[in-house]
């Protein structure tokens, strides 16, 4: 019987191989020269091209991006992947091995600074490939039976593999870091103790959680702030964990475990917690989200909503677009921006903004330590099973995310949002 691991090896392949059509070496050489024509476009970075043994520079470096970029195209059926599929292909075509570059992180940072370069790539023959893209994307819509595969997809990859890079939290979303040098660790409890702040839990409060992770946010809320949390998720490999680690920490008497949908939560709570879930909402549920949490506060309740935001400017060219983390990390998942939300709220519920606080820069240094796990540990990732490929995808998730990060494409915040009755002063 084929394993999870399996499973996850086998999709990974079957997606990148759903749209390919056999390359030709006519359509190799006039992607190839495309895709050269958008790095001519370069300003403020250098990228060295290797190929068949020679190389050619695009761009000049500069003070920002000191040093070039050098990329080494292994083979010739990369052009085709990049020219009509964008970031995407470059994605898929990196996953394969046809490509590569030590310094991806600084790869993605300058094509988002230099943006003529990447539009180039976005839109000249990539546009062909969009409608088919889009399909794809509606085939994965958020219903509640769709957004449990979507998530299982995920996060059902097994613990053994999280644990490789994450802390001993378990805690997948940005960490806040007093210095540079602050342990991945201490910098998830501060992330964690720092919504408990902005909650203002107090002894009897009833928190809900929604999206467990791990169980690290409600094990420390109840047992740091003596308050009762009820903690949601769709994750079955998540649910178990968490019921395990409440038992292990003694706190069952205080904490209870749904494997339930936003959608269908009861009852009414004096605070409400979201860890980077929304992401995984969707657009067209956007609205439906903020009034779940509208109608499950109660009059003088307060919420706190961490969030992957990506620009205002680039939003609505974003819910109609298919990346590579939507189609081979999260599937079914979008970025709300900051207007988006505080538009959902203010038109569909009585929900107010109190505070916002931007963390983007805390998650491109939390990437770069997951990154850096991950590399450490690659040994370890094999034996589990996993296949080159997958371990390629994975390095190109996170170099691709650190770098967004770096050069504020998307950032992080955290939303505190009250209802009318609430007058809880600011003090964290």
């Amino acid at each position: 019987m084929a394993t999870k691991i399996d499973r996850a090896n086998a999709d990974i392949a079957r997606r990148a191989d759903s749209k390919r059509v056999a390359p030709v070496a006519r359509i190799e050489a006039v992607a190839r020269r495309g895709v050269l024509a958008s790095f001519e476009r370069l300003e403020n970075a250098a990228v060295i091209v290797r190929e068949h043994g020679a190389e050619s520079r695009y761009g000049e470096t500069s003070e920002r991006f000191p040093d070039p970029v050098i990329i080494d195209v292994t083979d010739p059926r990369a052009w085709p992947e990049i020219a009509f599929y964008g970031s995407l292909g470059s994605g898929e075509a990196f996953m394969r091995g046809w490509w590569h570059t030590d310094q991806l992180t600084d790869l993605v940072r300058l094509l988002l600074f230099d943006r003529p370069v990447l539009e180039g790539l976005e839109n000249g023959l990539a546009r062909v490939a969009r409608p088919l893209m889009r399909l794809w994307y509606r085939l994965h819509r958020n219903t509640r039976s769709g957004s449990r595969r979507n998530i299982q997809a995920h996060y059902d990859l097994g613990d053994d593999f999280f644990r490789l890079f994450l802390d001993e939290t378990m805690s997948y979303s940005a960490a806040i870091f007093a210095t540079p040098s602050t342990p991945l660790h201490n910098a998830s409890l501060e992330k964690i103790d720092r919504l408990c702040r902005k909650l203002d839990l107090k002894p009897g409060d009833h928190l809900l959680e929604i999206g467990s992770g791990w169980g690290a946010l409600a094990i420390h809320a109840a047992a740091n702030y003596d308050c009762r949390v009820t903690t949601v998720t769709i994750s079955d490999n998540q649910y178990d964990e968490t019921c395990r680690r409440i038992a292990a920490a003694g706190l069952d008497d205080k904490i209870e475990v749904r494997l339930q949908d936003y959608r269908d939560i009861d009852g009414t709570y004096d605070k409400i917690v979201s860890v980077e879930m929304i992401e995984a909402v969707g657009h067209d549920h956007l609205d439906l989200y903020f009034r779940r949490v509208d109608e499950l506060l109660k009059p003088d309740g307060l919420a706190a909503i961490q969030a992957i935001t990506i620009q205002d400017s680039d939003y609505d060219q974003a819910k109609r677009s298919v990346d590579f983390i939507k189609r081979y990390i999260f599937p079914g998942g979008f970025l709300p921006s900051a207007t988006a939300m505080l538009r959902s709220m203010t038109q569909h519920t009585q929900l107010r903004l109190f505070h916002l606080e931007d963390i983007g820069f805390h998650y491109a240094r939390t990437l770069a330590v997951w990154r850096e796990n991950f590399d450490r540990r690659l040994d370890e990732v094999r034996s589990l099973g996993y296949s080159d490929v997958f371990i390629r995808m994975w390095s190109f998730y996170l170099s691709y995310c650190e770098g967004a990060f770096l050069e504020r494409a998307i950032s992080d915040v955290q939303l505190v949002i009250a209802k009318p009755k609430n007058r809880t002063p600011i003090a964290f």
